[in-house]
């Protein structure tokens, strides 16, 4: 049954509800990449798909426009796949369960993919329209966007004509992006021993807390599932001796951990409990307004043999002092974020520990400071280093032939300017800049709240006004 029929604009919704049936998150995209090659092979448009699964299609101009310079319209077919606590749902295999309240999209247990299912379907409602006049139409899908931009570092960008983009992924319905943070993921790895240690086994679960995106919610300062587990283990360690026995927490790069588990074997259970209460009273306190439901909990369980003491000192040590959340904040732009790290993921297996953290910055040489610092850290403490999604900030171009079309086309629809913004989230908008010359590029897209969590929406009355925004602009693009 289709849930989006009846919703305005018509096309754009039953392209995203065509998508959101289909599974697209990070890693699991041939299905979707194959359903736009099928579209495009329809329509009798010329088409490239890669090894990949990127994508583009190129749609000739309307009837006017055939001299126009071609627009590029970009957007990226994968999504981030989390669920509420006791969900179903197999995301890698089936599609979104999509729900309509009042005004707003959002998926049931699971996050919506509104980033950037809907950037993908005002794409395709652009190249399936025939009422429209527009310039050539490069439509360009990434995939692999929301694991370190892969599509879009491998896509072959010598097939593309057009030196304007269009990225529809980041901003607001009165925000345009003109500029964005470039970012570095560092995995740590501990090899790790395990011995025997007679104590009581206690699994300790951090829970509850907001999460969000690394980029574009770090700056609330949001509590930290993995950091949180670090800092009790470190408080537990000064009331009774343990072993660390396992830790896991967190499932992606992009999105503060909500969720971390650890499993330790302790000396004296009831100090260990003890310690616990307390922190949990003061973290409750100082996380009163960014994380309202923080939890944590601990209970007795099966025993596992814990790392020898000198490795569950190491990685307690890391866990702890393994910097996280907003560092710097920029001096030329007010309220930006400029460096930040993200303590996204820890997991556990019988021979090592592994902890990912993603760090973002708008200046190239503190991102790489950072990630010298986690490796000096990392092969102090006898780990190894492993880095990967090494992506280019976008620089503020101060000037525009793009933005300022644009921005007229904005203010004769709304009356009034809209806001140029720097985000500190990363965008593939950077790498398609460093590897066209001369591209102009801005970033647009409607209202939604709470991405990468349950909790995403998008609204449905912000979503036809930007189709009606985007109308204006190609008929302008002569």
């Amino acid at each position: 049954m289709a849930i989006l029929k009846d919703i305005e604009p018509k096309n754009v919704f039953k392209f995203f509800e065509k998508i959101s049936s289909i599974p697209h998150g990070s890693g699991n995209t041939k299905e979707i990449s194959d359903y736009l090659c099928a579209f495009a092979k329809e329509k009798g448009f010329e088409y490239y798909q890669d090894k990949m699964n990127n994508v583009i299609i190129k749609k000739e101009a309307s009837s006017g426009y055939e001299n126009s310079e071609p627009l590029i319209i970009q957007a990226h077919i994968d999504m981030v796949c989390e669920k509420e606590a006791g969900c179903t749902k197999d995301m890698s295999k089936e599609g979104i369960d999509l729900k309509v309240e009042g005004d707003f999209i959002s998926a049931n247990g699971t996050t919506l993919g509104a980033d950037d299912g809907i950037g993908v379907a005002y794409a395709l409602a652009v190249l399936d329209a025939t009422d429209l006049s527009h310039p050539p139409i490069e439509a360009v899908f990434t995939v692999d966007e929301e694991i370190g931009m892969l599509g879009a570092f491998e896509i072959d960008v010598s097939r593309l004509k057009g030196k304007r983009m269009l990225n529809i992924d980041a901003g607001a319905e009165h925000t345009i992006t003109v500029s964005c943070a470039g970012g570095i993921t560092t995995k740590s790895t501990f090899n790790i021993k395990r011995e025997d240690f007679n104590g009581t086994a206690l699994n300790i679960k951090v829970s509850s807390l907001s999460g969000g995106h690394s980029g574009v919610m770090i700056h609330k300062g949001g509590a930290n599932s993995n950091s949180l587990m670090g800092r009790l283990l470190c408080d537990i360690s000064k009331t009774s001796e343990f072993r660390l026995s396992k830790i896991d927490g967190g499932f992606k790069d992009n999105a503060i951990p909500t969720l971390t588990l650890a499993t330790i074997i302790c000396k004296d259970k009831d100090k260990c409990i003890n310690a616990i209460s307390k922190l949990e009273e003061d973290l409750k306190n100082e996380y009163s307004v960014t994380d309202p439901e923080l939890k944590i909990s601990v209970e007795e369980c099966e025993y596992i043999v814990p790392l020898c003491r000198q490795d569950s000192d190491k990685v307690v040590l890391f866990l702890n002092i393994a910097p996280n959340g907003v560092q710097t904040m920029s001096s030329q732009i007010k309220d930006l974020v400029q460096t930040s790290l993200n303590f996204a993921i820890t997991s556990s297996s019988e021979d090592k520990i592994e902890c990912v953290i993603s760090a973002r910055s708008s200046v190239d040489s503190q991102k790489y400071m950072i990630a010298d610092k986690l490796n000096q850290l990392t092969i102090f403490l006898g780990g190894s280093v492993e880095t990967w999604g090494d992506y280019p900030g976008w620089e503020f171009k101060k000037n525009s032939e793009f933005r300022d079309t644009f921005s007229r086309v904005f203010k004769n629809k709304f009356g009034c300017e809209p806001k140029i913004e720097a985000i500190h989230a990363g965008l593939e908008c950077g790498l398609f800049s460093g590897r066209i010359p001369g591209l102009d590029v801005i970033s647009y897209e409607p209202n939604m709240w709470d991405v990468h969590t349950p909790r995403e929406r998008l609204s449905i009355s912000s979503s036809q006004r930007v189709w009606e925004l985007i109308v204006e602009l190609l008929r302008e693009l002569k």
